[in-house]
Protein backbone atom coordinates (compact mmCIF):
# COMPACT_ATOMS: atom_id res chain seq x y z
CA UNK A 1 0.00 0.00 0.00
CA UNK A 2 2.93 2.63 1.07
CA UNK A 3 4.62 1.37 -2.22
CA UNK A 4 1.57 2.56 -4.37
CA UNK A 5 1.50 5.88 -2.50
CA UNK A 6 4.69 6.54 -2.83
CA UNK A 7 4.56 5.76 -6.49
CA UNK A 8 1.48 8.08 -6.86
CA UNK A 9 3.56 11.34 -4.82
CA UNK A 10 6.41 10.75 -6.99
CA UNK A 11 4.06 11.08 -10.17
CA UNK A 12 2.23 13.67 -8.89
CA UNK A 13 4.19 16.90 -10.20
CA UNK A 14 4.52 15.13 -13.94
CA UNK A 15 0.75 14.15 -13.90
CA UNK A 16 0.31 18.21 -12.60
CA UNK A 17 2.19 19.57 -15.54
CA UNK A 18 0.59 17.32 -18.14
CA UNK A 19 -3.01 19.01 -16.49
CA UNK A 20 -1.63 22.21 -16.35
CA UNK A 21 -0.11 22.45 -20.01
CA UNK A 22 -2.09 19.81 -21.80
CA UNK A 23 -3.75 22.07 -24.40
CA UNK A 24 -0.30 23.20 -25.07
CA UNK A 25 1.29 20.27 -25.68
CA UNK A 26 -2.02 19.01 -27.58
CA UNK A 27 -1.24 21.72 -30.06
CA UNK A 28 2.15 20.67 -30.58
CA UNK A 29 1.45 17.39 -30.93
CA UNK A 30 -0.73 18.58 -33.60
CA UNK A 31 1.10 20.66 -35.39
CA UNK A 32 4.27 18.46 -34.99
CA UNK A 33 2.49 15.88 -36.90
CA UNK A 34 1.12 18.68 -39.62
CA UNK A 35 4.67 19.33 -40.40
CA UNK A 36 5.61 15.66 -40.74
CA UNK A 37 2.98 15.56 -42.77
CA UNK A 38 3.57 18.50 -44.66
CA UNK A 39 6.98 17.11 -45.69
CA UNK A 40 6.10 13.56 -46.25
CA UNK A 41 3.62 15.00 -48.89
CA UNK A 42 6.12 17.52 -50.34
CA UNK A 43 8.79 15.53 -50.91
CA UNK A 44 6.14 13.14 -52.85
CA UNK A 45 5.23 15.73 -55.10
CA UNK A 46 8.88 17.04 -55.37
CA UNK A 47 9.90 13.60 -56.67
CA UNK A 48 6.36 13.37 -59.03
CA UNK A 49 7.56 17.12 -60.62
CA UNK A 50 11.33 15.77 -60.83
CA UNK A 51 9.83 12.45 -63.07
CA UNK A 52 7.82 14.77 -65.30
CA UNK A 53 10.95 17.45 -65.73
CA UNK A 54 12.95 14.10 -66.56
CA UNK A 55 10.61 13.25 -69.28
CA UNK A 56 9.84 17.25 -70.37
CA UNK A 57 14.13 17.29 -70.62
CA UNK A 58 14.22 14.09 -72.89
CA UNK A 59 12.08 15.95 -75.35
CA UNK A 60 13.69 18.99 -75.17
CA UNK A 61 16.92 16.85 -75.94
CA UNK A 62 15.72 15.54 -78.87
CA UNK A 63 14.65 18.78 -80.17
CA UNK A 64 18.18 20.26 -79.55
CA UNK A 65 19.77 17.36 -81.51
CA UNK A 66 18.34 18.28 -84.51
CA UNK A 67 20.45 20.09 -87.20
CA UNK A 68 18.23 23.64 -87.05
CA UNK A 69 16.18 23.09 -83.84
CA UNK A 70 12.62 24.73 -83.58
CA UNK A 71 13.14 27.05 -81.44
CA UNK A 72 9.91 28.62 -81.30
CA UNK A 73 9.01 24.94 -79.86
CA UNK A 74 11.85 25.37 -77.25
CA UNK A 75 10.77 28.41 -76.16
CA UNK A 76 6.88 26.97 -75.40
CA UNK A 77 8.89 24.03 -73.50
CA UNK A 78 11.30 26.61 -71.67
CA UNK A 79 8.15 28.22 -70.07
CA UNK A 80 6.89 25.10 -69.44
CA UNK A 81 10.28 24.33 -67.04
CA UNK A 82 9.93 27.64 -65.66
CA UNK A 83 6.44 27.86 -64.42
CA UNK A 84 6.04 23.87 -63.60
CA UNK A 85 9.40 22.54 -62.72
CA UNK A 86 11.51 25.55 -61.87
CA UNK A 87 13.47 23.94 -58.86
CA UNK A 88 14.39 21.00 -60.56
CA UNK A 89 18.05 20.55 -61.66
CA UNK A 90 16.60 19.78 -65.19
CA UNK A 91 15.24 23.82 -65.65
CA UNK A 92 18.70 24.60 -65.11
CA UNK A 93 20.06 22.29 -67.66
CA UNK A 94 17.16 23.71 -69.96
CA UNK A 95 18.08 27.02 -69.91
CA UNK A 96 22.05 26.87 -69.91
CA UNK A 97 21.46 25.28 -73.14
CA UNK A 98 19.17 27.63 -74.31
CA UNK A 99 21.30 30.68 -72.90
CA UNK A 100 24.46 28.46 -75.25
CA UNK A 101 22.05 28.00 -78.21
CA UNK A 102 21.15 32.42 -78.35
CA UNK A 103 24.41 33.12 -78.07
CA UNK A 104 25.66 30.82 -80.46
CA UNK A 105 22.83 32.74 -82.79
CA UNK A 106 23.87 36.06 -81.77
CA UNK A 107 20.51 36.75 -79.52
CA UNK A 108 22.83 38.27 -77.21
CA UNK A 109 19.93 40.03 -75.09
CA UNK A 110 17.95 36.51 -74.50
CA UNK A 111 21.07 34.40 -73.84
CA UNK A 112 22.28 37.36 -71.04
CA UNK A 113 18.45 37.30 -70.02
CA UNK A 114 18.45 33.34 -69.50
CA UNK A 115 22.02 33.32 -67.85
CA UNK A 116 20.61 35.96 -65.34
CA UNK A 117 17.90 33.70 -64.67
CA UNK A 118 20.26 30.82 -64.18
CA UNK A 119 21.77 33.37 -61.33
CA UNK A 120 18.60 33.83 -59.97
CA UNK A 121 17.75 30.29 -59.37
CA UNK A 122 20.90 28.80 -57.92
CA UNK A 123 21.89 32.35 -55.55
CA UNK A 124 22.23 31.56 -52.25
CA UNK A 125 24.18 29.59 -49.31
CA UNK A 126 21.76 26.29 -51.03
CA UNK A 127 22.38 26.87 -54.24
CA UNK A 128 24.39 25.26 -57.07
CA UNK A 129 27.76 27.34 -57.28
CA UNK A 130 28.88 25.40 -60.54
CA UNK A 131 25.31 26.49 -62.21
CA UNK A 132 25.91 29.94 -60.59
CA UNK A 133 29.23 30.40 -61.40
CA UNK A 134 29.03 29.11 -65.11
CA UNK A 135 26.11 31.59 -66.12
CA UNK A 136 27.76 34.71 -64.17
CA UNK A 137 31.14 34.41 -66.69
CA UNK A 138 29.03 33.57 -69.62
CA UNK A 139 26.62 36.07 -68.93
CA UNK A 140 29.92 38.93 -67.78
CA UNK A 141 31.54 37.79 -71.33
CA UNK A 142 28.11 38.75 -73.20
CA UNK A 143 27.69 41.94 -71.52
CA UNK A 144 31.74 42.90 -72.32
CA UNK A 145 31.19 42.32 -75.85
CA UNK A 146 28.72 44.48 -75.55
CA UNK A 147 30.05 47.18 -74.06
CA UNK A 148 28.44 47.02 -70.83
CA UNK A 149 31.33 47.32 -68.52
CA UNK A 150 30.18 48.05 -65.18
CA UNK A 151 26.83 45.38 -65.54
CA UNK A 152 29.85 43.05 -66.63
CA UNK A 153 32.13 43.38 -63.74
CA UNK A 154 28.89 43.46 -61.47
CA UNK A 155 28.67 39.74 -62.62
CA UNK A 156 31.64 38.75 -60.90
CA UNK A 157 31.70 40.76 -57.85
CA UNK A 158 31.22 37.61 -56.07
CA UNK A 159 34.23 36.86 -56.82
CA UNK A 160 36.61 39.86 -55.96
CA UNK A 161 37.35 39.32 -52.25
CA UNK A 162 37.94 35.67 -52.95
CA UNK A 163 40.54 33.09 -54.32
CA UNK A 164 38.70 32.57 -57.77
CA UNK A 165 40.62 30.65 -60.56
CA UNK A 166 42.81 32.27 -63.64
CA UNK A 167 39.65 32.79 -66.15
CA UNK A 168 37.25 34.63 -63.95
CA UNK A 169 40.62 37.04 -62.88
CA UNK A 170 41.59 37.44 -66.94
CA UNK A 171 38.03 38.11 -67.31
CA UNK A 172 37.97 41.24 -64.68
CA UNK A 173 41.38 42.38 -65.91
CA UNK A 174 39.71 42.65 -69.57
CA UNK A 175 37.13 44.39 -68.10
CA UNK A 176 38.49 46.79 -66.06
CA UNK A 177 41.47 47.65 -69.42
CA UNK A 178 38.44 48.52 -71.20
CA UNK A 179 37.28 50.72 -68.52
CA UNK A 180 40.96 51.88 -68.72
CA UNK A 181 41.30 51.50 -64.92
CA UNK A 182 44.29 50.14 -65.98
CA UNK A 183 46.22 49.39 -62.59
CA UNK A 184 43.10 46.97 -61.65
CA UNK A 185 43.48 45.32 -64.64
CA UNK A 186 47.24 44.87 -64.20
CA UNK A 187 46.36 43.25 -60.67
CA UNK A 188 43.93 40.93 -62.39
CA UNK A 189 46.20 39.91 -64.99
CA UNK A 190 48.81 39.22 -62.97
CA UNK A 191 46.91 36.96 -60.71
CA UNK A 192 45.60 34.83 -63.70
CA UNK A 193 49.20 34.66 -65.13
CA UNK A 194 50.57 32.75 -61.42
CA UNK A 195 47.52 30.54 -61.58
CA UNK A 196 47.35 29.58 -65.08
CA UNK A 197 49.75 26.60 -65.83
CA UNK A 198 49.71 26.40 -69.40
CA UNK A 199 52.25 28.13 -71.35
CA UNK A 200 49.11 29.36 -74.18
CA UNK A 201 47.53 31.54 -71.81
CA UNK A 202 50.13 32.78 -69.71
CA UNK A 203 51.60 34.18 -73.17
CA UNK A 204 48.22 35.29 -73.55
CA UNK A 205 48.25 37.15 -70.03
CA UNK A 206 52.19 38.62 -70.94
CA UNK A 207 50.71 40.15 -74.10
CA UNK A 208 47.98 41.87 -72.22
CA UNK A 209 50.06 42.99 -69.20
CA UNK A 210 52.44 44.40 -72.18
CA UNK A 211 49.57 46.23 -74.11
CA UNK A 212 48.91 48.50 -70.84
CA UNK A 213 52.82 49.05 -70.14
CA UNK A 214 52.93 50.37 -73.91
Amino acid sequence: MNNVYENNIRFLPLLKFLDKYKILLISLTILLLGIIVFFVINNQIQDKKSEQASDLYKEWLTIFSEDNPDTVEINKMLKIFLNDYKKTGYTKLALLSKANLDAKLENYEESIKNFKEIIELTNGYSGNKIFNKIARVSASRLLLSSDKYEEALQMLDIYSSSDTNAYIHELMGDILYKQQKNELAMSQYEMAAQKYTDETSKSIISMKISNIDN
